[in-house]
């Protein structure tokens, strides 16, 4: 059973043990995304899934439900719920006891419960307690979901896996548990696997910032920084992880920053430091375009409004911060994107039509070889006409 489980991170998980022949149960309170799973379709993009989630559906060894009684059925319980922080950038610690609480009535003595989602240290010992309080005899573990969108069907299976537990015995249950999927599993105190977690998504956003700061020096100085980094890592192993520049934005990074800033009692300089780089870039840019466009009399069409390349997910996407600051700014706005869908969005061809100067704020492999009459502002360098703004 999967708690969450027709979400981008249940979804897969879901599929991959129904895929190694495990009987699976998927519960959400997403009425039509529990419709559309039962139909074997994806509710969302995800390369390589959509047949395995057909096959399994139609082979009965995978199952959406709305109904939480049968969390009773189940040997193992996954909680996969979003772990936000709220307005003033503090974490919401009560998500996950809740999605417990809500349950509990079905639970019963002798299940392992094992919390998937990326949480703020503590609130495994939360979970615990509320079990307890309740009078259950429940195995807990806390084994963090380690997948990138879009890489799910092939990480869900190579990647290690992190299993966290205070008990031997739920250690044992939660190791056998995902050796279903991967040969690789690295113990951890439930603790150490929360800051874990935090710490992985927290070094990528500060990577991220880290190239963000180095394009808005170089381009401060006019020079492109496509080349400069190009420079730095031919073939040169200690810059080889240096990423490229772009809106380092999606539902994790900035949030399980924040969640880490909240653990450290706000004194986080570097995490800050990153948060405001970051989503300051749409800032940055706008400002730039300003300077060089006389932007209250042109259309501005914006290239990509996901979060990532690729990506049909536009959760916490910075495209739509620029939307917002350009429409301040510029006669007009047009937004466009293949693979999001939204009512506002016009096709591509459209915009490219109607549009004086086109924005990539998603890299998608779309806009590799645009044939358009407007200036190109590609700070991803997609396009191959650099990052120079």
């Amino acid at each position: 059973m999967i708690i969450g489980g027709c979400g981008r991170v249940g979804l897969p998980l879901g599929i991959a043990l129904a895929s190694r022949g495990m009987p699976v149960i998927l519960y959400d309170i997403n009425e039509s995304a529990v419709a559309t799973v039962n139909r074997g379709v994806l509710p969302f993009g995800e390369p390589d899934a959509a047949e395995p989630l057909a096959t399994a559906v139609r082979d009965e060894r995978l199952r959406a439900v709305t109904d939480p009684a049968r969390v009773a059925e189940a040997e193992t319980v996954v909680v996969i719920v979003g772990t936000p922080v709220d307005e003033h950038l503090n974490p919401d610690i009560g998500a996950v006891p809740r999605a417990i609480e809500q349950v509990a009535d079905h639970l019963r003595d002798g299940q392992l419960l094992i919390l998937r989602s990326t949480v703020h240290p503590g609130v495994t010992a939360l979970a615990e307690k509320v079990l307890a309080s309740r009078g259950l005899d429940i195995d807990v573990a806390f084994c963090p979901e380690r997948i990138a969108e879009g890489r799910a069907m092939t990480e869900l299976f190579s990647l290690p896996q992190i299993v966290a537990a205070r008990s031997e015995r739920a250690y044992r249950r939660s190791e056998t548990f995902f050796r279903t999927l991967t040969e690789q599993t690295v113990r951890l105190a439930p603790e150490e696997a929360e800051l874990a977690k935090l710490f992985t998504n927290t070094w990528r956003y500060i990577k991220f910032a880290a190239a963000n700061q180095f394009w808005v020096m170089a381009n401060d100085a006019g020079l492109d920084f496509d080349r400069i980094r190009n420079a730095i890592t031919h073939d040169y192993p200690r810059a080889a992880d240096l990423p490229g520049p772009g809106f380092a934005a999606g539902p994790c990074l900035f949030k399980d920053t924040m969640q880490l800033a909240a653990f450290s009692r706000n004194n986080f300089p570097l995490g800050h430091s990153a948060m405001l780089v970051n989503e300051g870039l749409p800032l940055y840019l706008a400002d730039r375009l300003e300077t060089r466009y006389d932007l209250s009399g042109l259309t501005v069409g914006i290239l990509g409004m996901a979060f990532k390349a690729g990506s049909d997910d536009p959760r916490a996407s910075l495209s739509f911060k620029l939307r917002k600051i350009l429409a301040l700014k510029a006669r007009e706005t047009l937004c466009s994107d293949p693979y999001v869908t939204d009512d506002r969005f016009l096709p591509l061809d459209e915009v490219l039509a109607r549009a004086d100067l086109l924005v990539i704020g998603a890299p998608h492999p779309e806009y590799r070889d645009l044939s358009t009459r407007a200036p190109v502002v590609d700070i991803w360098g997609i396009s191959g006409r650099g990052m120079l703004v």
